[in-house]
């Protein structure tokens, strides 16, 4: 059997997937104002008493400070962001990771909750230890706990819902398509729970369950088909809606999703360019109805 697609015009649109979304994009060079008064943010320089754009973004503005935004950049840590991590060093009494961000972030030995969520000061024997809880390879969930002078993270685990991820993909995206929510650990109707972290980093696994090990317990008992499959479909929409520069949360991903499975499309099927369009179109319809 021969899968024959024949080419066909796809319309022009702007992919928006809301209006809160910002809209006022500038480019290097740009104009942003010619008012005085103003005070010159990140991204931007004056020149014969106009503010001008030096990096391509989106043009904010708080209170008389107005700075751009790049669209890809770095990741930019704020105290609170939830963040998925890869170890990448063990060292005396804290941990490296990486995080999309321009510095490895740190998460110290006493930042973390240890196994079975005791809480006491640690031990030299803990530090001896540091490696049977994480080692180098691994993937955390954490919080950003503190910013250091020179623009490195410093991370805690000490709540029971962070800690080591295990059976699972990780899809990473731009940090800029992360919309900010007030919790970004959902578990969707489809069967899969879902970590956003606010540095790109996108964690699929299956449903998420009270966890009482302190975070280091890894579960590897066989995850059904119909898991995978839910996971492995989750992964390749939250491709497409990057691809498509669309806003990522749970709200745009479940209705890719559910367009994807309405359209008849396989999982395979999420990775052909027409079909990421399609699924881009579908989404952003499926908004605008919301909005009437």
């Amino acid at each position: 059997m021969v899968d024959i697609r024949l080419a066909s015009e796809v319309p022009l649109f702007d992919i928006v997937a809301d209006s809160t979304e910002p809209k006022h994009l500038v480019t290097p060079g740009s104009l942003i104002t010619k008012e005085t008064g103003f005070m010159r943010g990140h991204g931007t320089y004056m020149q014969e008493d106009c503010l001008y754009a030096s990096v391509a973004g989106v043009v904010e503005r708080v209170n008389q400070l107005i700075s751009v935004r790049p669209l890809k950049s770095r990741y930019h840590g704020e105290i609170g962001d939830v963040v998925i991590g890869r170890i990448t060093e063990v060292s005396q009494k804290r941990w490296k990771l990486d995080t999309n961000a321009r510095l490895d972030s740190v998460l110290l030995l006493q930042s973390v909750n240890l196994p079975g969520g005791e809480l006491r000061r640690r031990s030299a024997e803990d530090e001896l230890s540091m490696r049977q809880y994480l080692k180098e390879g691994d993937l955390v969930s954490a919080e950003v706990q503190n910013i250091f002078n020179d623009g490195a993270l410093s991370l805690h685990t000490r709540s029971m819902k962070y800690g080591k991820l295990s059976q699972g993909c990780l899809v990473k995206v731009s940090p800029s398509l992360i919309r900010r929510q007030k919790t970004h650990f959902h578990n969707l109707p489809c069967g899969a729970s879902i970590i956003m972290g606010n540095n790109g980093f996108v964690w699929i696994c299956p449903t998420l369950h009270e966890d009482t090990a302190g975070g280091f317990v890894q579960n590897l008992e066989t995850v059904p088909q119909a898991d995978r499959q839910a996971i492995s479909r989750l992964r390749n929409c939250v491709a497409a809606l990057a691809q498509c520069k669309m806003m990522i949360y749970d709200t745009s991903i479940m209705h890719a999703y559910d367009a994807s499975i309405n359209a008849g499309f396989e999982i395979k099927d999420l990775l052909l360019p027409d079909r990421i369009t399609e699924i881009a179109l579908m989404v952003r319809k499926q908004f605008e109805m919301e909005k009437e």
